[in-house]
């Protein structure tokens, strides 16, 4: 063996060494066996005599004295880092001969972790991910390793020693986590994984002390990155929402509050980088270029990372369900009590401070208005922080809002809107609390209209003369509202045309009122989705359809035929006099018809500065919101004849109406806490005025400053200003009189002389 064959097996060449045990594994078996048994060798010292020594080595380290003896020295504890990477390369060559040797490096983080150096700790852990990496243990192993280390440097009072680096450590075994369930989750979910993970999340909640604030880091970056996504999680971060340590609880509650959309900001990121590799480009230039094998290798891996990408699919693959997690709730009613009971009304209250008890009403009160819950608990503990003095007193007035919906008794809610009222809204306050107050009640009779007594909506619409603009904004809102839903509670002059037609119309038929009653279900007769087939063929179909589109409509499918099966089974109709359809009378319906149309040409709106919507108008004068489903299918009934085309169309809008609820693309709508005081003035700083120049040069086209435009910048010439002017604005000037008096050779030497001029210029 030459010279530098035998350099790569010594002791100070285990890089070589390994590179060669690699290649061919048998001829350096006896080399193998070697430096094994040199680990060996480091490994009993430092589990038998080196834990002795570890507290004052680590004291002599701070002073700067060094014990090269001892059994943790650098030089000892260096060689032992060398061989233990060295070994966890190689093993999988030599599985027989490294069986023990994953246990033995468990056994020494598990029992030896605090005292031994950092370096070796770190060397260890990566170890044994890149054997993980290899298949030579498993992820569950793994985890168990690395689960106990994660919470012995994250517990308070430990005696880790001066120089155990808990911070490093601590991000090195989160990011192995994330990373380990990552690959393991990539293409397709491993269940059994993920199980015995959240097995461990949920041991650790069940302690007392503050090591569950890993279990709910870790679980909402799962959650961030689409790793997990299922109700077991959620669960995990109910459990830590109700938690006795607030920097648990509170850590459980902002999952709920954020962690959607910072999945949805992590979802655009990864899609904004899907293409980072322009293949096409890469192929052009093999084209145009000299072919290499530099490029032809970029190209294939290129190729096998998009093919990588379409395989896996990921979060783009486009069969994607993106459930909320307030969606995904067990028992969403008894953990929006438990959260009241145990962290607003209850003795650990006092733990919390006023931010962390604005996140719990933010979060209550999602759970209420996307679950439709009864907490009635909740407003009367909203009546003592409706105050304009209250510090985030929108954030708390936003949750108030969203706490409400038609299920509530309305006496309940009638306190809280009267406490509002009483404090927002009054002519001593300022603009923008009146504001605030107008658009809180605004919100909160959107989705309870019974939460306010006809008596004081009246007054607060007396508002809209106010001359401010963001209170006089928020009482005509309030003004539109009650129009659509209950026109008969707001004043003569406030109806507006639409409004009050619909009320003389029900006086005058007798009928019940359009105002919601409490405890009353709006059942609805017809077609179950005929308003998404009205609003589709409102936007896909202008005009009539000619004869040859109705007689395709005529034609089905076999398949529609065998869809029908899943809707169910025709419908006998005993008699007409569930429809009341009285045929004798439709010719008075028409004078009806022509009269009311009469009164809407003539009808003047008292009030033009507000926002109306002739489409809106009610025409049977039930209980049911203006255009409501059987009002739309009373309409396309007396219009035209569905055709099967019509139905098949219906139940794939009906499908996908379904489809979009289930992935939650269109979640709780929240209220918003700074729209709530309306628009306000203030001065601006130097940077956004400047902003807001630039943005307004932005596209301006042929209207723009052409100044840093032109090449060649210079100003003009008195001459060519002239060239420019109105030749009415020149005619008394004597050049121009000159010309018109010149004679037949003068006018040939200027000639001659332009053409000279022109000609030494280069044209």
């Amino acid at each position: 063996m030459g010279k530098r064959g035998r350099s790569g097996i010594l002791p100070n060449n285990i890089i070589l060494l390994q590179n060669l045990v690699k290649r061919d594994p048998e001829s350096y078996y006896e080399e193998f066996l070697q430096q094994y048994s040199h680990y060996e060798s480091l490994r009993d010292i430092f589990m038998l005599n080196g834990m002795s020594n570890s507290i004052t080595n680590e004291l002599g380290d701070v002073i700067g004295g060094e014990d090269l003896n001892a059994p943790n020295s650098s030089s000892s504890t260096a060689q032992l880092i060398e061989l233990i990477g060295f070994v966890s390369q190689v093993c999988s060559c030599f599985p027989k001969e490294t069986a023990n040797f994953t246990n033995e490096l468990k056994q020494l983080l598990l029992e030896h972790h605090k005292s031994l150096p950092f370096e070796l700790k770190e060397k260890m852990i990566t170890s044994m991910t890149m054997l993980r990496n290899k298949n030579v243990i498993s992820a569950e192993e793994l985890i168990q390793t690395l689960f106990p280390l994660l919470i012995a440097y994250s517990s308070q009072g430990n005696s880790l020693g001066l120089n155990s680096h808990a911070k490093e450590l601590r991000k090195l075994i989160y990011n192995n986590l994330i990373s380990l369930l990552k690959s393991c989750n990539t293409g397709s979910k491993n269940q059994k994984l993920n199980r015995s993970t959240q097995a461990l999340c949920f041991n650790l909640l069940d302690q007392p002390d503050s090591q569950g604030i890993w279990a709910a880091k870790l679980t909402r970056e799962l959650w961030r990155r689409y790793i997990w996504d299922d109700s077991r999680t959620v669960e995990i971060m109910t459990q830590a929402a109700l938690h006795d340590d607030v920097k648990i609880a509170i850590a459980g509650i902002m999952f709920f509050l954020d962690a959607d959309r910072e999945r949805e900001e992590n979802f655009e990121e990864k899609s904004d980088d899907e293409d980072e590799v322009d293949v096409e480009k890469l192929r052009h230039q093999l084209q145009i270029n000299k072919k290499s094998g530099k490029r032809g290798k970029k190209l294939n891996n290129a190729l096998k990372t998009m093919k990588k990408k379409r395989k896996n699919g990921g979060v783009n693959n486009g069969i994607f369900l993106n459930f909320s997690a307030i969606h995904l709730l067990r028992d969403p009613q008894g953990f929006a009590e438990k959260l009241f009971k145990e962290h607003l009304s209850g003795k650990r209250s006092n733990k919390f401070d006023m931010d962390q008890k604005i996140h719990i009403m933010q979060l209550i009160s999602r759970l209420i208005g996307t679950h439709k819950l009864i907490v009635l608990g909740i407003y009367t503990f909203f009546l003592k922080y409706l105050t304009p003095k209250q510090r985030d007193v929108t954030k708390i007035m936003a949750a108030a809002a969203q706490a409400c919906h038609e299920m509530v008794p309305p006496e309940t809610l009638n306190v809280m809107v009267r406490k509002i009222a009483d404090e927002f809204v009054s002519d001593g306050v300022a603009s923008e609390v009146a504001a605030a107050g107008l658009n809180t009640i605004r919100e909160i009779c959107s989705r309870a209209p019974l939460a306010i007594e006809e008596t004081l909506l009246q007054d607060l619409t007396e508002y809209k003369g106010s001359k401010a603009k963001g209170v006089n904004m928020a009482a005509k809102s309030l003004i539109t509202l009650y129009r659509e839903i209950a026109p008969e509670m707001l004043k003569k002059k406030d109806r507006g045309k639409v409004g009050s037609l619909e009320v003389q119309e029900a006086k005058r038929l007798g009928q019940n009122s359009k105002r919601p009653q409490f405890g009353v279900e709006n059942t609805v007769q017809g077609i179950e989705g005929i308003e998404l087939l009205a609003k589709w063929k409102n936007e896909h179909q202008d005009g009539e359809e000619n004869d040859e589109e109705n007689d395709a409509n005529w034609e089905v499918d076999d398949e529609v035929d065998n869809a029908s099966d899943i809707e169910g089974e025709w419908v006998t109709v005993e008699s007409d006099k569930e429809y009341d359809v009285n045929m004798d009378s439709s010719d008075d319906e028409d004078e009806n018809d022509k009269k009311k149309d009469k009164k809407e040409e003539e009808a003047k709106d008292e009030d033009s500065d507000l926002d109306l919507s002739d489409d809106d108008e009610e025409k049977d004068g039930e209980v049911e919101p203006p255009k409501d489903a059987e009002t739309i299918f009373r309409e396309i009934a007396s219009t035209r004849i569905l055709t099967p085309a019509d139905f098949a169309k219906l139940q794939e809008l009906r499908t996908e109406e379904g489809v979009v609820k289930l992935m939650g693309i269109k979640n709780e709508e929240l209220v918003d806490a700074t729209t709530l005081v309306g628009p306000r003035k203030y001065k601006q700083t130097r940077e956004e005025r400047l902003q807001h120049v630039l943005e307004g040069r932005e596209d301006r086209g042929k209207f723009g400053s052409r100044r840093g435009k032109i090449e060649n910048q210079h100003s003009t010439t008195n001459r060519e200003k002239q060239r420019k002017k109105n030749f009415v604005m020149m005619i008394h000037k004597r050049s121009v009189k000159g010309k018109q008096k010149m004679s037949l050779r003068d006018k040939q030497k200027v000639l001659q002389a332009h053409i000279t001029k022109q000609k030494k210029k280069g044209f």
